[in-house]
């Protein structure tokens, strides 16, 4: 009876670790989708929209100092709810900012909250991963994607409808925050994990090991980011495709890396994680590689589509390999690589963008190719501890 109550209960947890991850990824994609409209209501030019999504990648930043610490000596699970109930909350005030300054405020508050959940549901999930005995990180992040294509499609409905940003955010974000605190309870216990710092030790040093791991992290979200901002662009202006197929570019890498993500934790299973990183990195090179050498609209969708396929893993992996490093700082070591790794986010389109300037876009988007194979060479890292 207590085996049977016991794997229940970690059946239970799962589910509710995936709500967390679809939570995070509906009120990310609702913010996303009406992007727009904020810039378009504030009469606002590309560059003080700028301005308000710095603030909010520095509230990221700024909130995983203090994130790692927090779930390590509190335990995830007495995080994750008050840190979900005001992520949800936190979204609304940019819908309704009246100015800038109010908008670059808002949205720094809301990134602050936001890694907390971020930190905390990951340390979760690897918890939730020791309960079940098996790799289980890679579908949770797949299910980030759900929530992000959940996400949009409100955003784009609420567009349709002419309604404003502010009423879209709060009808995602207030019904979210309220099925939080009753989701939570099923959750794994919430005591801090055992062997945790005590009250006076200094935080956790940032070691090699989680430098490198952290790397990987940014080359993957680097490759992401480009894959966002620069594919319909380069199916467009350099291959002469219609903006409509041009779009389904970027679709394709989508659907390749939400499949990829649920199919992750098995080939992790599988192969382990060292040789998923390897053969993931090789892949999402050798697709990246194709679409651009290839010169054909065809192709380079069909590329695309391996290029998402060949990242979906890699992030996850990472993420796990923190958490499992050391149990008594697994919040801590999540929150260090994810400072690195979100970087990737915010650089890498950057880093592309001003590249593409001085040799043409498709040799800027050799940048990512390469980067995948540092990842398979870097692969090795992940080895698990003995």
């Amino acid at each position: 009876m207590n085996g049977t109550t016991t794997t229940q209960r970690a059946v239970d947890a799962r589910r509710a670790v995936s709500f967390f991850f679809v939570l995070l990824g509906t009120v990310s994609g609702a913010w996303a989708a009406r992007i727009p409209a904020v810039k378009n209501d504030l009469h606002l030019g590309n560059g003080q929209l700028a301005y308000g999504l710095l603030a909010l990648t520095t509230g990221l930043v700024v909130g995983m100092r203090f994130a790692g610490r927090l779930t390590d000596r509190l335990g995830s699970a007495r995080v994750i709810a008050p840190a979900a109930v005001a992520t949800c909350l936190a979204v609304i005030p940019p819908g309704y900012a009246p100015t800038l300054p109010l908008l670059v405020v808002s949205l720094f508050l809301y990134g602050l909250v936001n890694a907390s959940l971020d930190v905390s549901m990951n340390a979760h999930g690897v918890e939730v991963e020791r309960a079940h005995g098996r790799p289980l990180m890679s579908s949770f992040h797949g299910m980030y994607s759900v929530g992000g294509l959940i996400g949009a499609g409100v955003g784009g409905l609420f567009a349709w409808l002419g309604l404003g940003a502010g009423i879209t955010l709060a009808a995602t974000g207030l019904p979210l925050a309220l099925a939080s605190p009753w989701v939570a309870r099923r959750l794994l216990p919430g005591a801090p994990p055992a062997g945790r710092p005590h009250r006076g030790t200094t935080r956790a040093r940032w070691s090699g090991w989680i430098v490198l791991i952290g790397v990987v992290a940014f080359a993957g979200l680097v490759g992401e980011g480009a894959a966002v901002d620069w594919t319909a662009v380069y199916l467009f202006e350099d291959l002469g495709a219609s903006q409509g197929v041009a779009a389904a570019g970027f679709a394709a890498f989508s659907i390749a890396m939400t499949v990829g993500r649920f199919a992750g934790d098995r080939l992790a299973l599988l192969l382990g994680p060292v040789r998923l990183v390897r053969h993931s990195g090789l892949l999402a090179a050798a697709g990246l590689g194709a679409a651009l050498l290839a010169g054909r609209v065809p192709v380079a969708v069909a590329g695309f589509a391996l290029f998402g396929l060949g990242l979906a893993a890699i992030v996850p992996q990472v993420f796990s390999a923190a958490g499992n490093h050391d149990p008594a700082r697994s919040g801590e070591a999540i929150a260090q690589v994810a400072t690195i790794g979100y970087a990737g986010l915010v650089a890498g389109p950057a880093i592309i963008g001003g590249a593409a300037e001085l040799v043409g876009l498709p040799a800027a988007l050799g940048i990512p190719v390469l980067l995948a194979a540092f990842m398979a060479a870097a692969a090795a890292a992940l080895r698990p501890a003995r």
